[in-house]
């Protein structure tokens, strides 16, 4: 097993079929993905069946980030096509899919959930390619990817410390580095400058907004 991945539970796939729909996210017609309607009630029914508290179901919808990555990667496939590439906080993988139909010669996501890590291989095959699922990186400096993606990742001090030093050490080893955000608390703005922006539809209760606006940004 991957470092840092948890141990997967008996029947996550079957879970995550039976708790989501496959189904396009928000400007990315291209991709489909095991999403949900109801986070909180599937945030619920994942602790009744673990018996106890489990981790938020982030990898059952697609966050502004990384349907705005992924849309990036898809409009500019030349960033990636022929390349590798990291995706961290990868959720859904979404952007890992991204890359791989795209062009890139391969996809790794990070990820610490084993029910994430499950979704990822379930959506990478829905759409025809696969990605590879990894634990906890970010204290190293990008796995020799030539390219770095980390979506949705600047909610939190701590992760976003980490994820701002991982980026760092990618770029100096020569990786070109791709983080979307749509505004949270710890995005890091006067180290990165923004390269697009994208209006993205997301569920409201989840945003407490209809859209939001999302950046991609690399490091100055």
């Amino acid at each position: 097993m991957p470092a840092g991945l948890s141990p997967p539970h008996a029947g996550d796939a079957a879970f995550i079929r039976a708790a989501t729909r496959l189904a396009p996210p928000p400007l990315v017609p291209e991709i489909r993905l095991h999403l949900a309607d109801d986070a909180f009630a599937l945030w619920e029914r994942s602790e009744r069946r673990l018996g106890g508290p489990s981790q938020p179901p982030f990898w059952a919808f697609a966050w502004p980030g990384g349907i705005a990555l992924a849309r990036h990667l898809l409009d500019h496939a030349s960033l990636v096509a022929g390349r590798s590439v990291l995706d961290i906080g990868s959720g859904s993988g979404l952007a890992a899919v991204a890359a791989l139909l795209a062009g890139a010669s391969g996809a790794v996501a990070s990820e610490l959930d084993p029910v994430a890590a499950a979704a990822i291989r379930l959506n990478s095959a829905a759409n025809g390619v696969a990605v590879q699922v990894t634990g906890d990186v970010l204290d190293g400096d990008g796995e020799g990817a030539d390219v770095v993606l980390a979506a949705d990742v600047w909610y939190e001090r701590d992760l976003a410390r980490r994820v701002l030093g991982l980026l760092r050490r990618a770029a100096l080893r020569g990786a070109d580095v791709l983080t979307a955000d749509a505004g949270r608390a710890f995005l890091p703005r006067e180290m990165l400058r923004p390269l697009a922006g994208y209006d993205v539809p997301v569920i409201a209760d989840l945003e407490d907004a209809a859209v939001k606006h999302t950046m991609i940004l690399t490091l100055r």
